[in-house]
Formats: C-alpha cells, structure tokens, sequence
C-alpha cells in the first residue's frame, strides 16, 4: 500500500490577504497553477501520488479545482438545458496521477489536530505531511530513506530561510559596502516535508498546533532532522508569490518533473 502525504490546505493565509480574500492559499497561482499542485507533482514524481487533503477555510475552492480540472483547463461545451458537457481537448498535457482523499477538518482547526481528524485514512505504518504552501527540489526518496535508516518516530526537514530584509554588509571602520537583499540565512527551519511513523499519532492532542507535537518528540528523543541545502521557498506573503512566479518563469527550480 502506498505511503500517503497529508497536505495541511485549512489555513486563512492572513499575511496575503490580496491573494486569499476569496481563495484558500494554498490555491493561489504559481504558474497558472495553484501551488498546491506543484506541491503534489514533487511528490508524485517519486511515486508518492496518494493524498490527503486536510480541508479547511474556503475546502469547496480546492474540491471544485479538481472535481473540473479538465474544464478549467480545456475548450468546452454546455447545454444548460440537460447540464451535457462535451470537452474539447485543446490541452495535450499528461493527465496527473493523483489519488486524493479530501477532508474536512474544520475552519479553525490548528494543525495538530488537523492530523487527529484524517487519522482515520492513515492505514500505513509511515506516512507523510507537508504544508499546503512549500515547494523544493528535494529528493523525497532520500528523505524516506533517511527515516527509516534513524529508525525513530519522526524526521523534519532542515531548510536555510531567506531573510525578510536586506542585510549591511560592513568593513571594520564601519563602511557600508553593500546591501545584500533577502540572502538565505546560515540557520535552519523546518520546511515541511516530514515523515513520521504511525505512532507520532498518539502525540496529537486536539487545539494543538503540529509542533507542539513535535516538542514532545524532541522531549522522547525521538526527532531527528534531515538537512536539505538545496532550492526550498514558501508562499507567506504577496511579496513572495510575486517573487516565485518570476522564478517559474526563469526556469523553478523546484520543478523536478517532466
């Protein structure tokens, strides 16, 4: 049986308000895609295409996205009188490969128990979870391999964030030489991407936040952290949705699919 990838999808995205008035975050547009397609091709592509989508604020915006995804994205002809639908295929990409389980975990739910309430469709001993705002070029196949090599309840993934400013860069005589806009910072955050056995399940407590959770495991030792230095950026502000269509545009280097 496949390892499923919970995708937390429930948040308001209060810091983006220009994007998430009238959408869920997690389907604002990255590429003409929502970014939590992205999220699903990067693990797809390693052959985790088995999902569980905990729904939250605005969860019929993601239903209906792929409910109809053929017609978002063709040609198409409706009669209103008998609701037939004949699709004109105009679009020649691949159909995707998801098996998506959509769950609906409550407007103010916090993270934690977001989890608690798709527990009953995790039927495996390994699972993943993601944020619904996330995307890298990390190779998920080395992280699970990780995992089972530390042989402990749960594994993180280490990130270097951007700074949200530019930094001064100084001589000793207290010149200022340059400005560094935003660089990538020397420490580490969890980035999503986790994996946990079954067991990190009994941790979870309702009105809890997934890391609270997660200190509990740091207290059993049972957490440990697999470092990626590669690409990784997250969608927190319209700042950085302006900034990560321009990449796609570049060329995403967080696209490791075909």
């Amino acid at each position: 049986m496949k390892i499923p990838v919970v995708i937390f999808c429930g948040g308001i995205g209060t810091r983006m308000k220009e994007e998430t008035e009238f959408r869920p975050k997690p389907m604002v547009s990255l590429g003409g895609r929502p970014i939590l397609w992205h999220i699903m091709k990067i693990y797809s592509h390693y052959g985790f295409n088995r999902f569980i989508i905990a729904l939250g604020y605005k969860g019929d915006y993601i239903k209906d996205y792929f409910l109809n995804q053929e017609y978002f994205e063709n040609d198409f002809n409706l009669k209103t009188k008998t609701g037939k639908k004949i699709l004109h295929k105009n679009n020649r990409r691949k159909k995707d490969d998801f098996d998506i389980t959509f769950v609906n975990t409550g407007l103010e739910t916090l993270t934690g128990e977001r989890l608690l309430r798709v527990k009953r469709y995790i039927d495996t001993n390994t699972f993943m979870v993601t944020y619904g705002d996330g995307v890298s070029n990390i190779d998920i196949n080395e992280l699970l391999k990780f995992h089972k090599k530390k042989k402990l309840i749960g594994t993180i993934t280490g990130v270097h964030p951007k700074s949200k400013w530019g930094l001064i860069v100084s001589d000793k005589d207290f010149l200022i030489k340059k400005f560094q806009q935003k660089p990538r910072l020397n420490q580490y955050v969890n980035g999503g991407f986790m994996v946990f056995k079954k067991d990190f399940l009994k941790y979870l407590r309702p009105r809890q936040t997934i890391e609270e959770a997660l200190e509990d495991l740091i207290g059993d030792n049972q957490l440990t952290v697999y470092i990626h230095e590669g690409f990784w950026s997250a969608m927190d502000t319209y700042q950085d949705v302006e900034e990560m269509n321009r990449q796609w545009k570049k060329g995403p280097l967080w696209k490791v699919w075909r």
